[in-house]
């Protein structure tokens, strides 16, 4: 019996359907968690993971095994965003499981076989982003995470350790790690599974293909000749062996060993039938049109002088409060709002106080804090490039497109820019105005390890030094058109009238077939592992997920644990 069959419920009946989805609640803090366990001693912080096989986010399945839901992976998300901000002295962070020979099982079978196509979509992409986000950390700072799996691993319980700097395996004669999905449940490894074994890896590729079909995997010196984990441990020497790398790895880390780290205290939120507010941002909804509107502010003052001032602003220091509110709201409208497919992004502020905030920003860098920040930020822009959703911004009078705050228009599909101001509304307004900044120009990477500038101007080198010879000047719409930083400029005579046409045909358009357009539009140039995970896994994933040898009645997924085989249809497609 393989571990995805111990942690099995009872048959699921054919004639089930996907449960609907509840509003989900991305907030949490370690008083709450359910699953995990976060201890701290020094430079060494310990994930625990035991999972309540009551704490089900949705009614219909048990937890059993330590496998896992949504709910499970949104305190894993708290958990690193914790250690990031509130806890700048540790440097090594150790994964591991709290059950005796079991590390994880991966994410629950029945959650899936009941749920809907958009819900498991959903699932896995935001089980990819905190696994980007665990090792963004040990990337960016310093803080190595390492799995030591004190059992098996199995699924996404190994895609778990995947995500993890190194990998320690106990050798107990039965532990074992494995990506079974391809043999029991007829779908792919879908967080990163497959990509992370020969990208990031370096597993030989025909020893990935017997690894991903032998559904109780390996162990022991296998698992470590192949490159499957970096070391296996009886049991007598496992702990001894994981604080060596631990040890290593704190030693080998730049964070500070006497900062103070900030509390990520509850999000201020107002929820509505019509909107949410935040802070800096907000979003309104209108349903009619299958379409929000989400306006950032810029600041209210100038930046503080240093960086005890940021600290000592905390969760309220701009930048920090508007990355927050913007990851919340990004995740609140992608998973309990699919209907609404457009975005309409707009700014309102004094652009030279953003200006001022996008320099401190640089010139702190290097402190642990703004650092901190800086990849927040970067990562909850790459969130909204994953993001299945048309993106429109909208350039107009009393907007604060700059530096930090342009790169959420150049995230978007399309740009339109007003030219001069609206007549009847505000003669004496100020044009619109946009500036680039060396924000513009790498600070803020996409998946594809380049800038959002340098992919929008990708195989036109022309271009992108003609727009890099605008950093830190203001352009008008007639300039920025020039430039190429926005689709359209337009006046006021034409200008809502268009928008109006552009809204209505976006809406009037398959959804399927605009994710798939904007997905490729948004990510060219390099591919990265990042880019596979995203772009080609998850599109193969999405694919299968709705087959009928998957998800029919007599698919794998439906069949799993009935003590029937699935019934596949066997043509190649």
């Amino acid at each position: 019996m393989t571990v995805l069959d111990a942690a099995a419920q009872s048959p699921v009946r054919e004639e089930a359907t996907p449960a609907s989805p509840p509003t989900v609640d991305f907030d949490t803090a370690p008083d709450r968690y359910r699953h995990w366990r976060l201890d701290i001693e020094g430079p060494v912080a310990t994930a625990t993971l035991a999972v309540d096989p009551a704490g089900s986010l949705v009614p219909g399945y048990e937890l059993k095994m330590n496998s896992y839901d949504l709910g499970v992976d949104i305190e894993l998300y708290d958990l690193v965003q914790r250690l990031r901000f509130e806890h700048p002295q540790v440097k090594a962070v150790v994964m591991t499981g709290g059950l005796e020979r079991m590390f994880c099982a991966g994410a629950n079978i029945r959650m899936l076989a009941q749920s809907s196509h958009a819900w498991k979509v959903n699932f896995c992409k935001f089980t990819n982003e905190t696994r980007n986000g665990i090792e963004d950390a040990t990337e960016n700072s310093g803080q190595t995470w390492i799995a030591a799996l004190n059992g098996t691993a199995a699924g996404g319980g190994y895609e778990l350790a995947l995500a993890c700097d190194q990998i320690v395996l106990i050798d107990d004669g039965s532990s074992t790690v494995s990506l079974p999905e391809v043999p029991l449940l007829g779908v792919l490894p879908g967080t990163g599974g497959l990509t992370r074994v020969v990208d990031k890896r370096h597993v030989r590729k025909d020893r990935a293909d017997l690894f991903a079909t032998k559904a109780e995997g390996y162990r022991g010196a296998t698992s470590v000749e192949w490159g499957l984990v970096d070391a296996t441990a009886p049991r007598a020497t496992f702990a001894e062996e994981v604080g060596r790398r631990t040890s290593a790895a704190a030693e080998a880390s730049g964070r500070p060993a006497d900062a103070q780290g900030i509390a990520l205290t509850p999000l201020q939120r107002e929820v509505t039938d019509d909107g949410l507010r935040y802070p800096y941002v907000s979003a309104t909804i209108d349903r009619g049109s299958r379409r929000v509107d989400i306006t950032v502010e810029g600041p209210g003052d100038q930046p503080p002088r240093d960086a005890a001032g940021v600290a000592d602003l905390g969760v309220d220091y701009w930048p920090l409060a508007v990355t927050r509110a913007l990851d919340d709201l990004i995740l609140r409208l992608r998973t309990n709002e699919p209907d609404l497919g457009t975005w309409v992004l707009r700014t309102a502020g004094d652009t030279e106080q953003v200006l001022a905030y996008d320099r401190q920003l640089h010139d702190l860098a290097d402190g642990w804090l703004v650092n901190e920040i800086r990849h927040y930020y970067k990562r909850t822009l790459k969130r909204l490039d994953v993001t299945s959703r048309s993106l429109i911004a909208l350039v107009e009078p009393g907007s604060c497109f700059a530096g930090l705050l342009l790169e959420l228009a150049l995230a978007a599909d399309r740009q339109y820019m007003l030219e001069g101001v609206f007549e009847e509304v505000d003669p004496d307004a100020a044009p619109a105005a946009v500036v680039l900044t060396a924000s513009n120009d790498g600070a803020f990477p996409m998946g594809n390890g380049i800038s959002r500038l340098q992919s929008r101007f990708w195989g036109h080198d022309d271009l992108l030094e003609a727009a890099r010879a605008a950093l830190g000047r203001p352009l008008d719409a007639a300039q920025s058109l020039s430039t190429g930083l926005v689709t359209l400029s337009l006046d006021d005579i034409d200008y809502e009238d268009e928008l109006r046409v552009v809204l209505e045909e976006r809406a009037s358009l398959s959804p399927d077939a605009l994710s798939g357009m904007e997905a490729n539009h948004r990510f060219v140039g390099p591919e990265t592992v990042e880019t596979k995970i995203f772009g080609r896994l998850t599109a193969w994933q999405n694919w299968i997920f709705n087959r009928p040898n998957a998800s029919g009645p007599e698919g794998a997924l439906r069949r799993y644990g009935s003590g029937q085989r699935a019934s596949f249809d066997v043509g190649r497609v």
